[in-house]
């Protein structure tokens, strides 16, 4: 069945582009024209399909790519293929897609993880950074958050901007949900100042770690 579904996946996505979403899109680091609302809608009604996703995934085309992501199935994909697709992804939403739908739920999460954070390209290195803030928020037994943040004081300040925003979510994090790491955390966002100028919509929370660890930790607790 695989043959007749691509090509009415690719003429439906195709039917749904909207050339002014994707000039929005791409101001954003993005190249996909179809509203993620109907991206999904369309991933929802083929359901979990792993050999249409790396169909889809091959045929570079943004749109079929998100669509890919969403009916891929995580535990099928071995640790080169997920490594691959990574390298592959072409735009911010491809690769944070990948990390959280693919990479976050695949039983090589913790390799892939590793193995990432020490690549020397900082896109790659920014996936690692979003699976360790998966584990500091779902798994954290095991982690050395003290050398973590380390790493993080050390080499934060002047990383690339995707790779800077991983690490400063992750710090985040560690504030948020540890609390005896609380002050160490809020410490190193004052004097490193990562992202203390990033405009912030209304009703939205500043990225920046003074600001977003106690306003979350007074919304869950009542106190700071």
């Amino acid at each position: 069945m695989l043959r007749p579904v691509l090509p009415d996946v690719l003429a439906e996505l195709e039917s749904l582009a909207d050339p002014k979403a994707l000039a929005v899109n791409r101001r954003h680091g993005d190249a996909h024209s179809v509203n993620l609302t109907k991206v999904r809608g369309i991933a929802k009604q083929l359901g979990a399909q792993p050999e249409l996703a790396r169909a889809l995934w091959a045929t570079r085309q943004p749109n079929a790519r998100l669509v890919a992501l969403l009916v891929a199935r995580p535990k099928q994909f071995t640790v080169a293929e997920l490594d691959r697709w990574l390298r592959e992804a072409a735009t911010n939403k491809e690769t944070d897609w990948f990390v959280s739908y693919l990479a976050a739920k695949s039983r090589h999460a913790e390799e892939l993880r590793t193995r990432w954070l020490a690549d020397p390209e900082p896109r790659i290195a920014a996936a690692g950074w979003a699976l360790t803030t998966d584990r500091v928020v779902k798994n954290p037994e095991g982690l050395d958050l003290a050398a973590l943040l380390d790493v993080i004081e050390a080499e934060m300040k002047d990383a690339p901007e995707r790779l800077q925003w991983a690490m400063n979510t992750c710090l985040g994090n560690i504030g948020i949900e540890h609390e005896s790491y609380r002050e160490r955390v809020l410490e190193i966002g004052e004097r490193l100042e990562v992202l203390k100028n990033h405009p912030t919509s209304g009703g939205c929370i500043s990225p920046y770690v003074p600001v977003w660890v106690p306003e979350v930790v007074q919304r869950r607790t009542g106190r700071a």
